[in-house]
C-alpha cells in the first residue's frame, strides 16, 4: 500500500491539478453526462454488445443431458465419485443412528471435557440434547453425516492445495481468484452445474459444501505456512533439514494453529449452506427449515433453525479448542492440576494415565448392555420431547397484528416498507437504470474506485461493469446495486453506533455477543418468514434480511477497533482536558477506523451474499434471474446472474479494502 500511495504521490503533474484531480474527473463526468443526456443515448446498455453467453452454456446443458449414460467421463469419473461419496455419507449417517442416544451424548460431552473442560462438555452435550429435546435427533444426525463427509473433502483438498499455495507463489497468483470466486458466487449458481453433473440426492449437496466451504482452509493453510519465521527456515536448513523435514516437523506444527482456525471457518461455512443444500434434495435439518417455509410454518421452521444454530456453535467450540495453543499443554501437565484431580488422586497410575480411554470403554459397554437388553435407545424418547413451534408461531402472529400498524396512526413496519421503497429504492433504481446513461454510471464507479485504490482498479471497475453489460445483466446488476448500497448504508447506520456501545460498556457487549451468535449461524431463511410478514413481499424484505445477516461483522470490528486503541493514547488525550465526546470523534474513531472499515467491507459481502435470498422473495435483481435460472433448469441464464454477482462483489471488495489500507497507511504515517 505505501509503494501505491508513493507510486501515485510521484506522478508529474502540476501540484495543483493532481490535488484536485478526483474533483475535476468528476467535473469531466458531469460534462459527459449533459452530453449523453443532451443527445439520442440511452441510459440502458446496448443490447446489439450482449455476448449471449448462456445459449453455449444451454447447448451444453443439452449435451450433458444427451451424454450422461454413455459418455466416459461419467462412466468413469463423475459416477465412481458420486458413488463413493454416498456410500461414505450412508455409513455415517447409519452409524450415528444405530447408536445409542445417550452414548452420542455423553461421547460429544466427554470430548468436549477432553478438549476444553467441563464448559465445553456442558455446551456439547447440551446442545445434542435440547436437538433431541425438540424432536429433531435424526434430523440432526442426518445433516452432521453430510457436514462429516463434506469437511473431511474440504481438509483432504484444501490443505494440500494451501500448502502448495504457500510454497510457490505462481499457484497463489492462480489459486486466488479462483477462490474469490468460489466465495462470492452464489450458492445457487453453481447448484446448477453440480445438478447437471451430479443428479438429485445428497451428492450434489456435499459437492455444493464443499465448493462453498473450500476457500478459507485454503487460505488459511497458505497464510500459516507463509508466516512461520525465515530465521526459524534458515535455522533448520542449517541442521540439514530437507524440504520435506522442513515441511513436515518445522512449518506445519508451527502452521496449526493457523491451520485449524481455517478447519474452524470450513465448518461454520458448511452449516451456513445446509438449508439451501436442502433445496436439491439433502434431507435433515435444512429440509424441516424449508418445509416449514413453504407452508408458512415459522415455528417449525425456527425450531430447526435453532437446531442449526446448536450444532454451529458445539461445532464451533470444539473445532476452535483445536486451534488453542494450550492444548498440547492441557494433555502434557500433571494429573494434579487438571479438571479431575481430586478424583485421579484416589486410583492407581494406570488408571489415572488412561482415564479418558477407560471412561469411554464404560460408556460404550454399559449403553450397549442397556440398548440390546433392557430397552431400545436409537430413538429419542417421546417422554422428553418439547416443541417451541406453538410459541414461537404465537409471537410472529401477535408481530404481524400489533406492529405491521400502530392502530390508526398510519406508524409501524408497513409504512416504513412503503416509504423505503417509494423514497430511496425506487428513486435509486431508476437513477441507475434510466436517469443516468451507463457510461456516466460506469465511469463515476470507476473514479470512485480510483480515489479509493489507484488507477488499477479504476480500470478494473470499467472493464467489470462493461463485462456486466456484455453478460446482458445490466439493468438487474444496478437494481441489485441499488439494494446493496441502501441495505449497506442501514447496516453502517446500525452497527457503529452498537459496536461503540459494546466498547463501552463490557455488560453490553457481554449481552449482545449471544446475539450476534445467533445472527451468524441461524440460515437467513428462518427469519425471511417473518420479515415478509411485517414489510410485505418486495425488496424491502430482502433488505432487511440483508442487514441482519450482515450486522454482526460491523458491530464487532466496531467493538474490536475502539477497544485496541492503546490506552497511552486515551490517557494522553485525557490529560489535555479532552471531554468524552471529543475522546470519541477526535481519537478512537480516527485510530479505529481501520477495523472499522475492514467490519463494513464484510459487511458489503454479506449483503451481496443475501443478494439470491432476496430475489426468493420479490427483491427482484440478479438474485430473481439466479433463481430462475435454477427453477426452470435455465444454466446460460443462471451463470450470467452468478457471474454479474462475482464481478460486482469484486468491485465493491477492491473498493473497501483500498479504503481500509489507506487509513492504515495514514495511522501509520
Amino acid at each position: 500500500m505505501e509503494k501505491a500511495v508513493r507510486s501515485r504521490a510521484s506522478f508529474k503533474l502540476p501540484a495543483s491539478v493532481y490535488r484536485y484531480r478526483y474533483w475535476l474527473a468528476l467535473l469531466v463526468v458531469v460534462g459527459l453526462w449533459a452530453l449523453l443526456r443532451s443527445g439520442t443515448a440511452t441510459a440502458s446498455f446496448p443490447e446489439t454488445w450482449n455476448f449471449h453467453l448462456r445459449q453455449p452454456l444451454d447447448q451444453f446443458r443439452s449435451w450433458v443431458i444427451g451424454h450422461r449414460n454413455t459418455h466416459w467421463l461419467f462412466l468413469w469419473f463423475f459416477d465412481p465419485l458420486s458413488s463413493g461419496i454416498d456410500w461414505s455419507i450412508r455409513r455415517i449417517e447409519d452409524t450415528l443412528l444405530w447408536l445409542p442416544w445417550p452414548l452420542t451424548l455423553f461421547g460429544a460431552a466427554l470430548l468436549g471435557h477432553k478438549l476444553g473442560g467441563w464448559k465445553l462438555a456442558l455446551i456439547s452435550g447440551l446442545s445434542l440434547f435440547l436437538m433431541g429435546m425438540m424432536n429433531l435427533w435424526s434430523e440432526s444426525l442426518q445433516t452432521l453425516a453430510l457436514m462429516v463427509v463434506a469437511v473431511l473433502i474440504s481438509l483432504t483438498l484444501g490443505i494440500p492445495l494451501g500448502i502448495w499455495a504457500a510454497r510457490s507463489d505462481r499457484m497463489d497468483a492462480m489459486l486466488r481468484p479462483l477462490l474469490d470466486a468460489m466465495q462470492t458466487m452464489p450458492a445457487f449458481v453453481y447448484l446448477i452445474p453440480v445438478l447437471l453433473f451430479f443428479g438429485i440426492a445428497r451428492v450434489p449437496s456435499v459437492i455444493a459444501t464443499v465448493i462453498y466451504a473450500l476457500p478459507p482452509v485454503i487460505r488459511l493453510t497458505n497464510l500459516g505456512i507463509r508466516q512461520v519465521s525465515k530465521a526459524t527456515i534458515e535455522a533448520a536448513r542449517s541442521f540439514g533439514a530437507t524440504s520435506r523435514q522442513i515441511l513436515f516437523d518445522v512449518q506445519i506444527p508451527l502452521a496449526i494453529p493457523t491451520i485449524m482456525a481455517g478447519v474452524n471457518q470450513t465448518i461454520m461455512m458448511a452449516l451456513g449452506i445446509v438449508v439451501i443444500a436442502a433445496l436439491i434434495g439433502a434431507g435433515g435439518l435444512g429440509r424441516e427449515v424449508l418445509v416449514g417455509l413453504q407452508r408458512l410454518q415459522v415455528g417449525k421452521a425456527f425450531q430447526a433453525g435453532f437446531a442449526i444454530v446448536l450444532m454451529a456453535v458445539m461445532l464451533d467450540r470444539l473445532s476452535y479448542a483445536l486451534t488453542k495453543a494450550d492444548v498440547a499443554q492441557r494433555r502434557s501437565r500433571n494429573y494434579e492440576q487438571d479438571d479431575w484431580a481430586w478424583l485421579k488422586q484416589k486410583f492407581p497410575p494406570l488408571l489415572r494415565r488412561h482415564a479418558y480411554l477407560i471412561l469411554t470403554v464404560l460408556l460404550v459397554l454399559t449403553t450397549l448392555f442397556w440398548q440390546f437388553y433392557v430397552n431400545d435407545l436409537r430413538s429419542f424418547p417421546a417422554a422428553l420431547q418439547v416443541s417451541i413451534a406453538p410459541p414461537v408461531d404465537a409471537g410472529v402472529r401477535w408481530m404481524r397484528d400489533h406492529l405491521y400498524e400502530f392502530g390508526n396512526s398510519g406508524l409501524g413496519t408497513g409504512a416504513f416498507s412503503d416509504f423505503l421503497t417509494i423514497s430511496i429504492l425506487s428513486p435509486l433504481r431508476d437513477l441507475f437504470t434510466t436517469d443516468l446513461p451507463w457510461p456516466v454510471v460506469t465511469l463515476l464507479l470507476a473514479l470512485i474506485a480510483a480515489s479509493a485504490s489507484g488507477w488499477k482498479l479504476g480500470v478494473f471497475t470499467i472493464v467489470g461493469m462493461m463485462s456486466m453489460g456484455f453478460l446482458g445483466m445490466w439493468n438487474e446488476s444496478m437494481d441489485t446495486l441499488s439494494q446493496v448500497i441502501v441495505a449497506v448504508l442501514l447496516s453502517i447506520m446500525i452497527a457503529i453506533p452498537v459496536g461503540i456501545l459494546a466498547a463501552k460498556s463490557d455488560r453490553f457487549e457481554m449481552l449482545l455477543r449471544p446475539m450476534l451468535d445467533f445472527l451468524q449461524t441461524i440460515p437467513p431463511f428462518v427469519y425471511l418468514v417473518p420479515v415478509i410478514m411485517l414489510f410485505n413481499i418486495g425488496r424491502v424484505p430482502g433488505v432487511i434480511a440483508s442487514v441482519l445477516y450482515a450486522l454482526p461483522p460491523g458491530i464487532r470490528l466496531t467493538n474490536l477497533g475502539i477497544r485496541r486503541v492503546k490506552k497511552e493514547t486515551l490517557e494522553a488525550a485525557i490529560a489535555f482536558g479532552t471531554t468524552p465526546w471529543q475522546m470519541l470523534t477526535k481519537v478512537e474513531l480516527p485510530l479505529a477506523l481501520p477495523s472499522i472499515m475492514m467490519g463494513i467491507n464484510q459487511t458489503v459481502m454479506m449483503v451481496l451474499a443475501m443478494v439470491i435470498i432476496a430475489g426468493l422473495v420479490g427483491g427482484g435483481g440478479l438474485g430473481l434471474e439466479a433463481v430462475i435460472g435454477l427453477a426452470k433448469n435455465q444454466t446460460g441464464r443462471g451463470f450470467e446472474a452468478g457471474l454479474a454477482i462475482v464481478i460486482m462483489a469484486m468491485i465493491l471488495d477492491r473498493m473497501t479494502q483500498g479504503w481500509a489500507q489507506q487509513w492504515q497507511y495514514e495511522e501509520r504515517t
